[in-house]
């Protein structure tokens, strides 16, 4: 292993969301010698420190022992969102890439496996009180973000047990947002055609309030910052990462000036289900049936045992991000590249 000044740290997925945020504070952490970032596409960005590799988890061809072996720690963040209509594609990527990494992990004799988990994984629970991270974490079945979510939690208590040296970090957080991930986001979730200029709150007569749509949210580069501790630090075991308070309806009329209206959640539902049919919305109707039923979490033990506390609140990091809808931003990397429509 290397000195604690010069802690050598993999990430995976590193040109996304989460991962050009971490990558960028492990960039500056003093007690990191050297990062070394696997994407699919090398980008346009070279933060110091930092070193990249070309990696795809879909293929089995990705020697990743030989890549991870003498590394201090890998944070695993690689995650593919589509395409939503083929399930086994994603399932290839995010479950079976995984456990490769996992093996990989383990046969290189790493220390450390730090890996992003999500409220996704958690069952169905109450949107009136939090739950701690002892709450179960069998995903929504329908939705194949929360199954394979769930799946992997059920794949890294095995790892758990069949490998106690390695101190194992799953981190959970809600729903990460930062400026410039605004494009990658309606991309994903929106269409590739979503005019950005559109989410004005100035055009919004009312503002939809259908139940169980209460849900949390965290600026990415407060999620880096659980990684980064976890790095630091000797826990072990799963974190709930959210800010305060939880966003729904009654906020956002709040901050935006808009009067909430009641729908019913089939009225809801049946549209996002027609424009997931007709390939309109990539969003399915399976997540959405998910997000109603997340519970929220209590985030004590990453306060407590981490030393986390988000500097941004749910409002602040909703603001962000819709700035960066309206004006297309992005980072120079291929899944954040920045694109405006309208």
């Amino acid at each position: 292993m290397s000195s604690e000044t010069t802690r050598r740290i993999v990430v995976t997925g590193a040109t996304g969301n989460v991962g050009t945020s971490v990558v960028r504070l492990l960039s500056e952490d003093p007690e990191v010698g050297s990062v070394l970032g696997l994407a699919r596409r090398i980008p346009d960005w070279s933060p110091p420190k930092t070193d990249w590799a070309v990696v795809d988890l879909a293929s089995e061809q990705a020697d990743l022992t030989s890549i991870f072996r003498g590394a201090d720690a890998v944070i695993h963040l690689a995650w593919a969102f589509q395409p939503t209509h083929d399930p086994a594609v994603t399932w290839r990527t995010n479950v079976l890439g995984s456990i490769q990494v996992f093996d990989a992990v383990a046969a290189a004799n790493v220390p450390v496996l730090v890996h992003a988990s999500s409220v996704g994984a958690y069952s169905p629970g109450p949107k009136d009180d939090a739950v701690d991270e002892s709450w179960p974490t069998h995903g929504w079945p329908d939705a194949a973000y929360c199954r394979e979510k769930a799946y992997l939690e059920r794949a890294l208590d095995t790892f758990d047990r069949t490998h106690p040296e390695v101190r194992v970090v799953r981190m959970r957080p809600a729903f990460l947002f930062k400026r410039e991930s605004a494009s990658e986001q309606r991309r994903i979730f929106g269409g590739r055609f979503l005019p950005g200029p559109l989410a004005r709150p100035e055009l919004l007569p009312f503002l939809p309030d259908i139940p169980g749509l209460r849900v949390q949210a965290l600026h990415t580069d407060d999620a880096a910052k659980a990684y980064q501790l976890a790095v630091q630090s000797d826990v072990r075991g799963a974190f709930n990462l959210a800010a305060d308070p939880p966003v729904d309806a009654a906020l956002l009329g709040e901050m935006f000036g808009a009067r909430p209206v009641r729908l019913p959640r089939t009225a809801a539902r049946s549209a996002i289900a027609a424009a997931w049919g007709l390939h309109l919305l990539p969003a399915s109707p399976h997540l959405f049936d998910a997000v109603l039923r997340l519970p929220l979490m209590d985030c004590t033990r990453a306060r407590t045992e981490l030393g986390w506390r988000p500097e941004r609140s749910a409002p602040e990091v909703l603001e962000e991000f819709l700035q960066g809808l309206q004006r297309g931003e992005g980072a120079p990397t291929e899944p954040l590249r920045g694109r405006k429509v309208g």
